[in-house]
């Protein structure tokens, strides 16, 4: 990407509510500023609008639907729904573009906007560039004849039920099942348990009753302990948790043990190799274990490794002609099924390995033997390129060297913190979290000499 953005991140535009750029004033011109470009001559002037279950959902609602308007689009409100859910109304009702107004796993007072293409992608760098280019324009009202109009799509729910229960194939029932699921207050609160309940499971809830203050509150993918107690207590088969937004999920097996996205993608890559649909390189993230690469490698699945980030795995994955990847965090994304991160498409794909090999997770999980993994947060006080160092490129080496051919090391600057994240893994227990913290403090002094 050539320039810089002001305003987008990898996961659109975040923020505290009240705080710049999360405001009311902000929102509403970032909407007629999107309208403008989106709109671009297109006979199409249609956006829809979705959100999650936080109170500041409606405030930013209302100020992009009032912008959208100004610059001429019409407006399609979803109301709550999960972030994948918007990506695929957005194809289907062959909108121009789709905005989801959360801030996923965040906590409530938190929010943001992001947006989907036509197709149900990502904006591409250049629309958002774009987009930012006219939020330094005055804001200019189209002729009052020309004002976009909004109304309420009253069956988004029930249309994304469908899709989502049409990603696995008819034969496969869940009857017999025992789910407990975990929506963490949030946008899938009145989905996730239908899919499950419509294709035979018995369903246990939690999670499901947001007041706007609670979503992601010690619940949902990011805390899953609550899951993990209700799942032993109620002798459940699998749990599954989803985030605020329901992009993202862990489960977890009959055992109460949490099944991460590294396991999770291995289940569905292994799924697809059994039944000759695999197609392509799995992608995954610097970030993922090691024992992820080595369970797809010895079965001959090819794997390679993105930037952090959902965005950068899908891109990746376009680039090579992949349809599988993830992260560790449990952002999975099957291309074979729909166009971005989808934690109920992910459980139900899980799941239907479980019906099919007649499987239970933990058998299913077994295939990963995950390594060793240490990661330090080492705060700086200025950003730098630790990497240049030579006292940090030497105690690389050495890392490196001494864990040979059966460990990584991975230094990598937060993009939203002060910080370098030092990560060690490797084999042996002891040896990794040695190494990391002797690299750790390599990296504090020379940064601390770097800024003196």
């Amino acid at each position: 990407m050539s320039q810089q953005r002001k305003y987008f991140g990898t996961d659109g535009i975040r923020g505290l509510v009240g705080t710049s750029p999360i405001t009311p004033e902000f929102v509403l011109k970032l909407g007629w500023a999107a309208g403008r470009v989106l709109a671009n001559g297109a006979r199409n002037n249609k956006v829809l609008i979705g959100k999650d279950t936080r109170i500041s959902g409606y405030l930013l609602e209302s100020a992009l639907e009032a912008g959208l308007s100004a610059a001429g689009m019409n407006v399609r409100l979803l109301g709550p729904m999960p972030t994948p859910a918007i990506a695929y109304l957005t194809r289907t009702f062959h909108a121009r573009a789709g905005i989801v107004v959360s801030a996923s796993h965040n906590p409530f007072a938190d929010n943001g906007i992001k947006f989907f293409s036509h197709e149900g992608l990502k904006l591409a760098d250049e629309i958002e560039l774009a987009i930012e280019a006219e939020m330094e324009k005055p804001l200019e009202t189209v002729a009052a004849e020309s004002l976009g109009k909004a109304e309420r799509i009253s069956d988004a729910a029930g249309r994304y039920i469908e899709f989502c229960k049409s990603t696995v194939p008819f034969s496969v029932s869940l009857k017999g099942l025992k789910l407990v699921v975990d929506c963490a207050h949030g946008a899938t609160y009145h989905v996730a348990p239908n899919v499950f309940q419509e294709l035979g499971a018995e369903v246990i809830t939690i999670g499901t009753q947001p007041n706007g203050l609670n979503i992601n509150e010690q619940v949902g993918a990011t805390h899953p302990a609550a899951l993990q107690a209700m799942v032993l207590k109620e002798q459940a088969d699998f749990g599954i948790a989803l985030d605020g937004d329901g992009d993202r999920l862990i489960m977890v097996d009959s055992r109460g043990e949490v099944v991460d996205g590294d396991e999770l993608l291995f289940i569905i890559a292994n799924a697809r190799q059994q039944t000759g649909t695999l197609q392509g390189t799995v992608v995954g993230t610097v970030m993922s274990n090691l024992g992820l690469e080595q369970a797809l490698l010895a079965r001959g699945i090819p794997f390679e490794r993105a930037a952090v980030g959902d965005r950068h795995v899908l891109e990746r994955l376009m680039q090579i002609g992949g349809m599988l990847g993830g992260e560790s965090s449990g952002h999975i994304i099957c291309l074979d099924r729909t166009t971005t991160g989808d934690g109920i498409v992910t459980a139900l794909q899980v799941l239907a390995a479980a019906v099919l090999t007649e499987q239970p997770l933990h058998e299913l999980k077994s295939g990963v033997q995950k390594c060793p993994q240490r990661m330090i947060n080492v705060p700086i006080s200025k950003r730098l390129d630790v990497h240049t160092l030579p006292s940090v490129q030497q105690a690389v080496r050495d890392a490196e060297q001494e864990l040979a051919q059966n460990g990584r090391v991975l230094l990598r600057a937060s993009g939203t913190e002060p910080l370098i994240r030092v990560m060690v893994e490797g084999n042996d227990l002891q040896q990794v979290d040695s190494l990391a913290q002797q690299l750790a403090a390599v990296v504090a002094e020379a940064a601390q000499q770097a800024v003196a």
